[in-house]
């Protein structure tokens, strides 16, 4: 893999799209390929990329239910012709097209679902002469990452790649999430873990601290015997706030997620999205709690679905998954194992096949 080039396209939507990117590209470093790291919002029209960023954030944040409709007009999975992204899609073109030209890549990978758009169509068109291969970085694998002008799929599980096969027609290969090797070899003690006393939980609420009722989420854990570690992200405000709940926690963005991992009984969670999967490596129960809407509802179903976590849909549920999971015994050991058992594959080796 000497001579080999790949561009790898992500987005700062978050961080969890940087992160895998990163990670994809360290291992394909490591096989002695070159890599390359692109913005895929930085191939849009000027202001287009901060612009839709802004817009996401603000919606899921501040309307949610308008998300859930914007989610299931355009990317939920579903039989019909709807809406798509096809439009903004096109004009990515030239941009990219241009970091090709400069680059020379011999793959691209797509690691973001309009950077998967962009190669689909650019391949199916003719223009691009370059192979991409698509790592999915949800559970659900929605209309938004599907295109048959792709080459690839590499999914999170076998369903997802069974869904991205039978809507595009190519192949697709699992090869479970993609975390950085700390996750899975962590080890205490952390300075958030007590040597006695309360266990402690983690919320995470992602990179920009957005979460739905995640303070009182974090005052009944306390009241049951928890004690709550709320990740807030860049959100100071949502720290501040969080830190007058009393017996919890409250961090800010934090690069040691692995120490933190390492110190945790459970991840209560709202995505289904990087910290999850980096919880399933670290040997950390995940119960989904209050996700977000749109794809972070349908990625917790499916992540269930695959025995991975544990979904409450009330808070008597989520009192009830809390104490089956802190508890010694089956259901934890069980759910721990079908965790670490999801990492099946290389995702850099999987991804570099259509090269052959």
């Amino acid at each position: 893999m000497g001579s080999l080039r790949v561009l790898l396209l992500g987005a700062s939507m978050g961080a969890g799209h940087d992160a895998v990117s990163g990670e994809l590209a360290r291992r394909l470093r490591a096989r002695g390929a070159a890599t390359e790291l692109c913005d895929v919002l930085t191939l849009l029209p000027p202001g287009t990329g901060p612009a839709l960023r802004a817009f996401y954030r603000g919606t899921v944040r501040h309307a949610p239910a308008l998300y859930a409709a914007i989610y299931a007009l355009f990317l939920s999975p579903g039989d019909g012709h709807r809406p798509g992204s096809a439009p903004l899609a096109a004009t990515a073109r030239a941009r990219l097209l241009s970091r090709v030209r400069a680059f020379r890549p011999d793959l691209l990978v797509p690691t973001f679902h309009l950077a998967a758009q962009i190669t689909g169509r650019l391949r199916a068109e003719g223009v691009l002469s370059v192979p991409a291969s698509v790592f999915v970085t949800d559970f659900a694998v929605h209309r938004g990452w599907l295109h048959p002008g792709n080459d690839l799929y590499v999914c999170l599980t076998a369903q997802g790649a069974e869904a991205a096969r039978a809507a595009t027609g190519r192949p697709a290969a699992v090869s479970g999430p993609v975390v950085a090797p700390e996750f899975h070899r962590v080890a205490g003690p952390h300075p958030h873990a007590p040597e006695q006393g309360p266990p402690p939980v983690l919320l995470s609420t992602g990179a920009w601290g957005v979460g739905t009722r995640t303070v009182r989420t974090a005052r009944l854990l306390a009241a049951h015997g928890c004690r709550p570690v709320l990740l807030c992200g860049r959100d100071e405000r949502l720290r501040r706030r969080a830190a007058r709940v009393p017996g919890a926690v409250a961090l800010g963005w934090t690069d040691d997620m692995a120490g933190l991992m390492g110190a945790a009984r459970l991840l209560v969670d709202n995505a289904a999205g990087q910290t999850a999967v980096q919880a399933l490596a670290a040997g950390v129960p995940v119960l989904a709690w209050r996700p977000l809407p749109g794809h972070g509802r349908d990625g917790a179903r499916s992540m269930a679905a695959a025995g991975l976590s544990t979904y409450a849909h009330d808070p008597d549920d989520l009192l009830a998954g809390v104490r089956q999971l802190l508890r010694p015994g089956p259901v934890r050991t069980g759910q721990v194992e079908r965790g670490r058992a999801a990492f099946v594959a290389d995702a850099a080796e999987l991804l570099t096949r259509p090269l052959g």
